[in-house]
């Protein structure tokens, strides 16, 4: 019974000193960005968009410019939030 308890309190010691590391889900789409961090991130874009397709006249401009943000969106938000997606 001793010889439990004391194993009981090791392990409950040696729980206590080893820090606990969460390895969730990364695969997901913006699986380690906050509610906020994503609002932000989408409002951006789509303000950059309107703005795109409001104020040039070129449809082939309008196309390349939108294909292009919405390829490079990821990469800017690595860069500028120094985080993976």
């Amino acid at each position: 019974m001793r010889r439990h308890e004391r194993k009981r309190a090791r392990r409950a010691a040696m729980r206590r000193l080893v820090p606990k590391v969460h390895v969730g889900r990364t695969g997901k789409l913006f699986a380690r960005r906050s509610r906020k961090q994503r609002v932000i991130i989408a409002i951006l874009v789509l303000a950059v968009l309107v703005l795109v397709w409001t104020s040039l006249d070129s449809w082939p401009a309008r196309i390349g410019i939108s294909a292009i943000l919405i390829v490079a969106t990821p990469a800017l938000t690595v860069l500028v939030l120094d985080r993976r997606i």
